[in-house]
């Protein structure tokens, strides 16, 4: 599937572009096509290097999380490192 900019959300606000933002997003993709260079490139005018993408993956299927890092921007092409996974456990 394709980046699906009505699930994308800012979470963080600052007057100092030197703040990192907090990005959320949501999306039935794999975690490993959304840490693709240029999966978030509809967005490359909003997000800069060092911004945090929280992301709930794979909804169509098995749940998954993460946060990725904007790793690199070019104007045009995104790139954000692997996900930083998010694991939990439901023991009940």
């Amino acid at each position: 599937m394709a980046f699906d900019k009505s699930k994308w959300s800012r979470m963080t606000t600052s007057a100092n572009s030197a703040i990192p933002t907090m990005w959320g997003y949501s999306t039935a993709d794999a975690t490993a096509t959304v840490d693709s260079s240029g999966y978030f490139n509809d967005v490359a005018g909003q997000v800069q290097v060092g911004d945090m993408i929280m992301a709930n993956t794979s909804t169509g299927g098995t749940l998954a999380a993460g946060f990725y890092l904007v790793s690199a921007n070019s104007g045009t092409v995104v790139d954000v490192n692997d996900a930083l996974v998010v694991t939990a456990t439901d023991s009940d």
